[in-house]
């Protein structure tokens, strides 16, 4: 099949390089030249583990190739795909639709045949109806299908999402849809991939409830961790506790500090503006983007109270910037809020990150970005393990503390054990468990 995927930020450019590898025909378009020209040069525009050698492998295959025209993308394409971004809107944190809205209306006046158009885009309840008014009103003549296919990737695991999803979820209004997005999905049935077909209102609806439940997931087990710090229990256990039961199940139950990155924070915001827009209260997920936004700041105080309450002067290294490992995305990230917390305390703040200091830097003027975990301890009266990176899971730890100013641990992502680091001289403060 021939498809077009106009986007190439994370979403379109996985999907693009996937969809391509499954031996489909795909040409990826996008307004950004710099970006459609580093792509031919096979650099990639974000962090994602396999990403350049799929797209190389699949552009010498002459199956994938990069477009800043429209118009001869989608010649002759039986799909479309809107795959551009969807950020939250400055003021009241509904979806700024204006990037799905204009591919839209570029599609009604360049598209010469009847075909399905696919917001792969995270999108609110009801976008996709506009979408069609759009094209109706923009193709004079024109029959165009619109469905709906929401994306379930983890950065950092996208690629082995795509290809091995636990579902595919179609939001079709008709039977060309439907029929088409199951052809383009149809090397997945090897795998037998679960696919649910449904209206497109669901679909759309499906992404955003998923979001929501796993958000409000960590921000349990996270409020549970500060309950299991003040009466002595330990939350790792807790969460293998709750954890094996089947009707619960383990995964998004690390206790941390917080969510961040592209989809949680601006999903739950977009869904809280949909549900008031309807008159509809959604009060667990309000309670959790509050106590989510608290616990970022409160992770900065955390590291000041173990400082010994007063951070000024005093120099922390961060290790990790990035929201989670195995990407470069600073959107939303806890490094954030706790940077600004300790600087704000008047704190001289280092860090190291393996792939998120380019981007981080321009975020954080305040923060001297070091050339390794060890360099950025060097001096330091304390470190503090932000993002759980592979890299940090096995430090030196003599080496480590061999340069520090004081022999402080505070690992906000519980991925040394107590015992282990006190061998080496380290106090260690951790999330939900009993004190040093």
């Amino acid at each position: 099949m021939k498809i077009a995927m106009i986007g190439t930020g994370y979403v379109g450019l996985v999907s693009g390089a996937c969809f391509s590898d499954f031996g489909h025909d795909v040409v990826c378009v996008d307004k950004d030249a710099s970006k459609i020209d580093a792509l031919h040069a096979g650099r990639m525009p974000i962090y994602e583990p396999g990403l350049d050698a799929l797209v190389a492998a699949n552009v010498a295959a002459g199956r994938l190739s990069f477009t800043t025209e429209l118009a001869p993308a989608v010649a002759g394409a039986d799909a479309v795909f809107i795959a551009v971004g969807t950020p939250s809107r400055r003021g009241d944190g509904h979806a700024d639709l204006s990037y799905v809205f204009g591919a839209a209306e570029e599609l009604a006046a360049t598209l010469d045949h009847d075909c399905v158009i696919v917001t792969k885009s995270t999108v609110p309840v009801g976008t996709g109806d506009e979408v069609e008014r759009i094209l109706r009103e923009g193709s004079a003549g024109r029959s165009h299908s619109v469905a709906s296919n929401p994306e379930f990737l983890r950065e950092g695991a996208a690629i082995g999402d795509f290809k091995r999803p636990d579902r595919i979820v179609i939001g079709a209004e008709d039977a060309r849809g439907e029929a088409v997005l199951r052809e383009v999905y149809r090397p997945l049935f090897l795998n037998e991939a679960p696919i649910l077909v449904t209206r497109r209102r669901t679909a759309e609806m499906i992404k955003y409830a998923a979001n929501a439940f796993l958000a409000t997931k960590i921000t349990f087990i996270n409020e549970i961790a500060d309950l299991c710090e003040a009466v002595g229990a330990e939350v790792q256990d807790v969460a293998r506790g709750i954890g094996l039961d089947n009707r619960i199940g383990g995964k998004f139950l690390h206790a941390g500090p917080g969510y961040g990155g592209s989809c949680f924070p601006k999903d739950t915001l977009a869904l809280l503006k949909t549900a008031q827009d309807h008159d509809v209260p959604l009060r667990l997920v309000e309670a959790t983007v509050l106590a989510n936004d608290l616990r970022k700041r409160a992770m900065g105080r955390k590291i000041v109270t173990a400082l010994g309450g007063n951070a000024r002067g005093k120099t922390v290294a961060l290790l990790g910037l990035t929201f989670k490992p195995n990407t470069d995305d600073m959107r939303d990230s806890p490094s954030l809020a706790i940077v600004q917390t300790l600087v704000d305390a008047g704190a001289r703040v280092t860090a190291y990150d393996p792939e998120g200091m380019d981007i981080a830097a321009p975020m954080m003027p305040d923060v001297e970005m070091k050339a390794s975990a060890y360099a950025a301890a060097d001096g330091a009266d304390a470190v503090a393990i932000v993002t759980e990176w592979d890299a940090f899971r096995a430090l030196d730890l003599a080496r480590l503390g061999a340069g520090m100013a004081d022999k402080l641990l505070v690992d906000l992502r519980n991925i040394y054990r107590r015992e282990e680091v006190a061998r080496h001289g380290f106090r260690h403060i951790a999330i939900g468990t009993r004190g040093e």
